[in-house]
């Protein structure tokens, strides 16, 4: 028997409804295979803000450090748009993953056969479809300074800095040839080296770690070819490795394959505590009406269980789980097909409880 300690930030929106579903099943795996996961909650976001005047509390940042792994529901909203840059949710979300070393971002995008319909795109052009998105998580011009909004009138401007310097490249292109070790052994670094000598240098220090890696095939594409391509022609791809903005839009690009944004999940890792959320936000137009879908955060916690706790058997478990209730024909609403049972939030989570105790 293990025993872990989890931060939780429930948060804004939708990310309470489906945390309570998570940790349903997390404790339901507790026991099933004898671990005890004793959770913390703690505040972020806009909840943080209403409550501490902050979007990130000190008392947050020490909590989560002194846990093994953070699990993270959603932040923001309209509620919270106009207050000051530095105070917005988000910034709040900036500052922990910065706290955290957090500097990888995993976003998985695999095209479930029961799903299959549910996308926009061609059954034919989707299926067999698995790619991992590596994000740089903390450099990039979400970091980068001088960054600003000056002067008046006509000359006003706001301003950013695209940064890379090479170990901050070096570490996540080499983190994603490891993981292509473990799938296909192809990775593809994106770019925009044509025009930003940021991307220069990231591609001279992709082709320069690739050599190390001589059993996968590294290719490069630019930015705005990789965005066409995973909708022409996305089995092409295996291990998709980026910056933060290029990363931050094609993971989102890639979530919409699967059919439907409610179902990805990702893991920030790199430091000594990873971080793992569903990408789908807190979708604020639906928080509280018990209409999100949970699977995301289901599928959170076979990340958090395989790249945070290193229980792969485990975080197995927990994909063959979301694999039955899709097989026995029990949808939400973001992902409803003729045929099937629509469930609600709370539903959806007893139901994914009920087939784990199965498994």
């Amino acid at each position: 028997m293990a025993q872990f300690t989890i931060s939780v930030i429930n948060g804004d929106g939708i990310g309470p409804e489906v945390m309570v579903e998570g940790l349903k099943v997390l404790h339901t795996l507790g026991a099933k295979c004898g671990h005890t996961f004793a959770t913390s909650n703690y505040l972020a976001g806009g909840a943080a803000l209403d409550a501490t005047g902050v979007p990130l509390p000190d008392a947050t940042v020490k909590g989560v450090k002194d846990s093994h792994a953070l699990l993270f529901g959603a932040i923001g909203g309209p509620k919270w748009e106009n207050v000051a840059h530095h105070l917005k949710p988000e910034a709040g979300l900036l500052k922990l993953r910065k706290e955290l070393d957090a500097w990888a971002n995993l976003r998985p995008a695999m095209v479930y056969d029961e799903l299959i319909d549910a996308s926009s795109l061609k059954p034919e052009v989707l299926r067999g479809t698995d790619i991992m998105v590596l994000r740089e998580l903390t450099g990039g011009i979400y970091f980068g300074q001088p960054r600003g909004i000056e002067g008046t009138g006509p000359q006003r401007k706001g301003f950013n800095t695209e940064v890379y310097h090479e170990f901050e490249i070096e570490r996540i292109v080499r983190m994603a040839f490891v993981i292509a070790r473990g799938r296909r052994s192809k990775v593809c670094s994106v770019d925009k080296a044509n025009v930003l000598e940021s991307s220069q240098v990231w591609r001279e220090v992709a082709i320069r770690v690739g050599k190390e890696f001589p059993d996968v095939a590294l290719s490069h594409m630019y930015v705005d070819n990789a965005a066409m391509q995973l909708i022409r022609d996305p089995r092409q791809f295996d291990v998709i490795v980026t910056g933060n903005i290029f990363g931050d839009i094609l993971s989102d690009e890639s979530s919409q394959l699967t059919g439907s944004i409610g179902m990805l999940a990702s893991a920030s890792v790199g430091g000594p505590v990873g971080f793992f959320e569903p990408i789908h936000g807190s979708a604020p137009d639906i928080a509280g009406q018990q209409k999100a879908n949970p699977l995301a955060m289901i599928g959170t916690l076979a990340l958090l269980l395989r790249y945070g706790l290193k229980l792969e058997p485990e975080a197995q478990l927990i994909e063959r789980t979301i694999r039955q209730v899709l097989k026995d024909g029990l949808r939400t609403g973001d992902i409803k097909q003729p045929g099937c049972r629509i469930l609600n939030t709370r539903e959806m989570g007893e139901a994914a409880v009920e087939r784990l105790k199965a498994l």
